[in-house]
């Protein structure tokens, strides 16, 4: 990583400024003299257990606040977190409702979004306004699957290449193995990455409506377990995550593949739609994107989006996802082209929406609550509600762009945020 040297000035100056290099040096050294106290950690989530948490911060010169924990019950969390002192509150909003005409989601739906950002319900709501006056959005479920990667360390490549043969040779067997730790946990295959002497093992799975990140954890681990057990050829080490998956991050692997649920998303807004809710035309929409898109092309992005993260995040939160995972849901690609009748065609593809409708955050109160006014499908839930994510993030690709294009962006936020 490079640094621009009038920035490194700039920031180093103030810090040495009036100092000797000998107490800069002391600053930034190892301080063992000041005595340690740690946090009183746990996973227990009653009063007792709070209320010691609490006092130890009380030692530490802060007081008690009523706004994250009022002596209630905390007890639908316990699942949920460690060392629990309270909650927090952020508000909740509605964009929407959404026409989505999917494979697996078919109808109007509420977006609930959580944010702290002024503005943010205000743009989505206009896209999806937008896309539902136009007829609603196609949305299709391309592929799906959560993946996890262990790695194998070997002695030498040959050991590794005797390793690999058993492994395909045993492809039913390691099937069964991860099959066995749920019911809804299934392997679909495994592909072998190498690199010198060390073997990745990409093992994707289907997870049902759950997210799946636990699950796949378990199944892999048992998978290992098993190959260890019984491999003729054993490597030196192993470890069950090698960060060859792409869990939580960006990857150019899973932009090209997928992880989680693959889902593309198209509308055709004419172009009265576009004059009379976005305020421009088709043509200069299409310029702002062709430029915005080779702009992030020029930055080295993977994908060409303006903003899939603010509904991804927004949602994640307020359904209850696990929203570290929108480091990786939020990649893909947006085109806006103008069609021969004049209409403006808009598609969005994201292949990394890491989302399910059961376990993890989606078991709290507020969380069910949000996914509740969606009024997903009984059945494909999870699937329904991918499609729905990629119809917001296509609502807000749309909002944004028309803003841009027709010079509104500066005004609506200091309009909708500083000046409110």
């Amino acid at each position: 990583m490079t640094e621009n040297v009038t920035k490194n000035q700039r920031t180093f100056d103030p810090l040495s400024q009036g100092r000797k290099l000998e107490e800069l040096y002391d600053d930034l050294s190892p301080n063992k003299k000041a005595p340690y106290k740690k946090f009183p950690n746990g996973g227990h989530i009653n009063k007792e257990a709070i209320d010691q948490r609490w006092e130890f911060l009380i030692e530490q010169g802060l007081e008690q606040n009523t706004a994250l924990y009022a002596n209630e019950d905390l007890s639908a969390y316990e699942a949920n977190i460690e060392n629990c002192i309270g909650t927090i509150k952020m508000p909740v909003g509605i964009a929407g409702p959404v026409r989505v005409n999917g494979t697996n989601a078919q109808g109007d739906y509420l977006l609930p979004m959580a944010t702290t950002e002024a503005a943010l319900l205000a743009s989505y709501h206009r896209g999806a306004v937008v896309i539902s006056k136009a007829g609603g959005c196609s949305a299709v479920l391309l592929s799906e699957g959560v993946s996890r990667s262990p790695g194998f360390i070997f002695k030498t490549i040959a050991d590794l290449a005797g390793f690999s043969h058993w492994l395909l040779m045993n492809k039913s067997k390691i099937h069964e193995v991860a099959q066995s730790t749920s019911n809804y946990c299934q392997l679909i295959d495994f592909k072998m990455i190498t690199e010198g002497n060390h073997l990745y093992l990409l093992c994707d799975y289907l997870t049902g409506d759950a997210a799946g990140q636990n699950m796949v954890t378990i199944a892999t681990q048992a998978v290992c377990e098993y190959i260890i057990a019984n491999a003729p050829v054993q490597p030196e080490k192993w470890f069950v995550e090698a960060n060859c998956s792409g869990d939580k991050k960006t990857t150019a692997q899973s932009f090209s593949g997928v992880r989680g649920k693959k889902v593309s998303v198209e509308v055709r807004i004419p172009e009265k739609l576009v004059k009379r809710f976005l305020h421009t035309t088709p043509q200069h929409m299409v310029d702002c994107w062709r430029i915005s898109a080779l702009g992030g092309v020029t930055s080295g992005a993977v994908g060409t989006q303006a903003h899939y993260a603010n509904s991804l995040a927004a949602m994640f939160i307020a359904c209850g996802q696990d929203a570290a995972c929108v480091a990786e849901a939020a990649v893909g690609v947006t085109r806006f082209e103008v069609c021969d009748d004049g209409a403006l065609y808009c598609s969005v593809t994201l292949p990394n929406l890491i989302v399910g409708t059961v376990g993890g955050g989606t078991k709290l109160p507020s969380q069910q609550a949000c996914l509740s006014l969606m009024k997903l499908p009984h059945e494909n839930q999870a699937r329904a509600f991918a499609e729905v994510c990629a119809a917001a993030a296509l609502a807000g690709e749309i909002s944004i762009t028309g803003s841009i294009a027709a010079g509104d962006f500066t005004h609506a936020h200091k309009h909708l945020a500083r000046d409110r």
